[in-house]
């Protein structure tokens, strides 16, 4: 069972998972040994269960991130195109052709966010149909 100082560790783990045992000792108040101690029963209890890297992207501003095709009455698509770059979410807005006219690059910080900006697009008088897509992964 963890107690409140293995909690701290753990959050001092997680901002930094790198931070030297002596360093973790003076920023909790506790001995070089103990850190080691509690660290050593905490990967043994399967409590901490590994260590990773952050990249850049991982910490990206807008880490939920979608394409929006949109479908757009007549000839409305300039006007519409103009009212989604005024949105702070659109970072691009494509036209095409095809079955779309217009395609949005979203991003945000949360799924729900992700959505509000999602039910805004749709009310866009001139935008009759859409299809979103989650962008999962970027693979180089």
């Amino acid at each position: 069972m963890m107690d409140d100082l293995d909690n701290r560790l753990i959050l001092a783990l997680r901002r930094d998972g790198r931070a030297a045992l002596q360093t973790l000792a003076a920023d909790l108040g506790v001995t070089r040994a103990t850190v080691k101690a509690r660290l050593d029963r905490l990967q043994a209890g399967g409590e901490i269960a590994g260590f990773t890297v952050l990249t850049r992207a991982d910490v990206a501003p807008h880490p939920v991130r979608g394409l929006m095709m949109l479908e757009v009455t007549g000839r409305g698509a300039d006007k519409v195109s103009r009212q989604l770059r005024a949105l702070p979410a659109v970072a691009r807005v494509h036209s095409t052709n095809g079955t779309w006219d217009l395609i949005a690059e979203i991003g945000t910080a949360s799924l729900e966010s992700f959505d509000a900006v999602l039910s805004a697009i749709r009310r866009i008088d001139g935008v009759t149909r859409s299809e979103t897509s989650l962008l999962l992964s970027t693979r180089a």
